[in-house]
């Protein structure tokens, strides 16, 4: 089953990381790439439909260090991982958007919660709960 992709949603958090983690458990009972995808908002406008790839070489530091992190627990556990940053203008619709774009492949998505806006927030952060009620493939919530 090679062919299997699991997004997981990276912007660095320590739910982020919770859920790469859980990622790299699913990825390795299923023989799955990992998907790293971080949506840059700083890198579009607001009329911007489409959630363009950033090309690596003009990822920002941060984003080139979660990536890098990213990459780097998943070889210490031997899962095959990709590093994806779009543009975009709002991280939900951002994510929904690639995870629901059939181009991509993707058939499971892990994201982090936070919990801190209110008050659906006090359940689920308000990016996994936009996730979780958009995407139209199984979502898993890591708190």
């Amino acid at each position: 089953m090679k062919d299997k992709r699991i997004m997981v949603c990276l912007d660095g958090s320590k739910g982020s990381i919770n859920a790469l983690r859980t990622a790299i458990l699913f990825a390795r009972q299923s023989g799955a790439t990992i998907v790293g995808v971080h949506s840059d908002v700083s890198k579009s406008s607001r009329r911007s439909f489409s959630n363009p790839k950033i090309k690596k070489e003009k990822w920002s530091k941060e984003v080139k260090k979660i990536m890098q992190f990213a990459k780097d627990k998943c070889k210490i556990r031997r899962a095959e991982f990709e590093g994806i940053v779009i543009a975009g203008y709002n991280a939900g619709n951002d994510l929904a958007g690639f995870a629901n774009n059939k181009k991509n492949k993707i058939e499971q998505v892990v994201v982090g919660s936070q919990g801190t806006w209110y008050p659906k927030g006090t359940f689920f952060g308000s990016v996994s709960n936009f996730v979780l009620h958009k995407v139209k493939i199984p979502v898993t919530i890591v708190k």
